[in-house]
C-alpha cells in the first residue's frame, strides 16, 4: 500500500493569491515551514546549540536560552533541565 502524503494545495493556492510568490516558491515555503515544525526536540536543541555557539555564546548562556525557547515551539515539548539539554548535545 502506498503512503499518502497530505496535500497542501489549498494553502499553496492561498499563498499564491495573497502574496507575490509563484506556485513553486509557495510550495517550497510550505515545505520549509512544515519541516521546521516537524523538527524533533533533540534536533532543535542540537541545531540551536550550534547556531548560538557559532554566534559566540558560551554554554551557560546557550542552554539557558534554549530552555527559554523550548516552551514557545509550536508543540512545546516536556520541560527539560539544563542537564538534559547538555546530554542531548554531548551524549
Amino acid at each position: 500500500m502506498l503512503e499518502r502524503r497530505p496535500s497542501h494545495d489549498d494553502l499553496i493556492d492561498h499563498l499564491v493569491r495573497s502574496t507575490a510568490l509563484q506556485r513553486g516558491e509557495a510550495a517550497r515555503v510550505v515545505l520549509d515551514v512544515l519541516a521546521y515544525f516537524n523538527e524533533t526536540t533533540e534536533a532543535f536543541v542540537r541545531r540551536r546549540h550550534r547556531e548560538l555557539q557559532s554566534g559566540g555564546l558560551v554554554n551557560t548562556e546557550i542552554f539557558e536560552r534554549i530552555a527559554a525557547e523550548l516552551p514557545h515551539r509550536a508543540v512545546a515539548p516536556q520541560e527539560l533541565s539544563l542537564r538534559q539539554l547538555r546530554r542531548i548535545v554531548y551524549g
